[in-house]
């Protein structure tokens, strides 16, 4: 299976299954002497977690992580990392049922096209249990990035109708932890819980927008034509499960402005320069421009849901589909780190391919 690894200087490379024995990943190109806590790889790894509220799936995972090469005393050596996440709460027989039959909107029906096998328990390596890898690989990239003093900050701004309508250049990242749907505005917060409550009561599922802003990205990152830093955070974010949409800056509300309106005029700033507005999202021609780079990502509802949905199985005869086991009402509380280390990933990758032309 092709497709398991991300980046060129900062490669990140996943593995394992949802109901296998453990998931992890290989990090190959850290810079040596980074400084790298295990404790704090950790707390990345505890936010993403199940079971950390009645909001999210009970499944329970400590998600306590090894760190099995490639850091001494506390520092990375320049050699490939490879951090271990063991699976421990397991409950396949949740599974067995769908052996033979196909979920409506899960990667069921495509797996078995594409390989003529696959892992039914909990769908193997289409879980979003693989993301936990990403976020531990993540942790190293922010590591990273604190050297460059470069901050990434997501947090939850949609979910279902309800919408929290601060600019993204305005919200206060540091109350995104505040609450267990991970909106920084409280009274939003309290609205968004009680409606995925509420969808849950009713076994369905519901889904929502997480917003990003990058701090501190120095200008020139981004190659053109094909690798500019835009596609890449967009390819590296649609990869997340779930994901249906990134845009970044202005997005499809650019279709509405009048090029007059839209163009982000550069003005003096001190000994350097900045643009009045910021409506590129901090990217211009694909590449950063020094301003702080955002963007929006939407994810769809969880496709399980706790209703028999009518199907077929592989043969394609009819059957029906019963929701069981342990799953989210909705993704995005959970989703906020996997965002943030997917772009961490991207901008570390690309600081470091930048060197070449200092």
């Amino acid at each position: 299976m092709a497709g398991n690894s991300i980046g060129q200087c900062f490669r990140v490379t996943t593995f394992g299954e949802s109901h296998g024995p453990a998931i992890g990943v290989i990090i190959d190109g850290c810079p040596p002497s980074v400084e790298i806590e295990l404790d704090f790889v950790q707390n990345e790894l505890s936010r993403r977690k199940p079971g950390q509220s009645n909001i999210t799936t009970q499944r329970k995972e400590e998600d306590n992580c090894s760190i099995l090469s490639g850091v001494f005393e506390g520092k990375s050596t320049g050699t490939p990392i490879m951090i271990l996440i063991p699976n421990k709460d397991q409950k396949s027989k949740d599974y067995d049922h769908l052996e033979n039959k196909l979920r409506p909107s899960h990667a069921d029906m495509t797996y078995q096209f594409k390989y003529g096998i696959r892992d039914f328990r909990g769908g193997g390596r289409s879980s979003a249990r693989e993301t936990a890898a990403r976020v531990a690989a993540g942790a190293v990239a922010k590591c990273i990035l604190k050297q460059y003093g470069i901050s990434v900050n997501a947090a939850v701004t949609q979910v279902g109708p309800i919408i929290l309508k601060t600019d993204i250049e305005q919200l206060d990242f540091s109350k995104t932890e505040s609450n267990t749907v991970r909106c920084p505005d409280e009274a939003t917060a309290v609205k968004m819980e009680e409606y995925i409550l509420d969808i849950k009561q009713q076994g369905d599922t519901i889904g929502g927008v997480i917003s990003c802003r990058i701090n501190n990205c120095p200008s020139g990152l981004g190659e053109p034509v094909f690798d500019k830093l835009h596609a890449d955070l967009g390819k590296a974010i649609l990869s997340i499960n779930a994901v249906k949409a990134f845009e970044y800056g202005s997005g499809f509300s650019a279709i509405t402005m009048k090029g007059s309106e839209h163009n982000d005029l550069w003005i003096k700033d001190g000994d350097g320069l900045k643009t009045k507005t910021n409506y590129s999202g901090g990217i211009q021609g694909g590449i950063s421009n020094g301003m702080p780079i955002y963007f929006r990502t939407a994810f769809k509802p969880v496709a399980t849901i706790m209703k028999d949905q009518k199907s077929v199985d592989r043969s394609g005869k009819a059957s029906v589909v019963s929701g069981k086991g342990r799953h989210d009402p909705c993704v995005v509380p959970r989703a906020v780190p996997i965002v943030e280390a997917m772009a961490s990933i991207v901008i570390v990758d690309h600081l470091l391919r930048n060197k070449i032309y200092k």
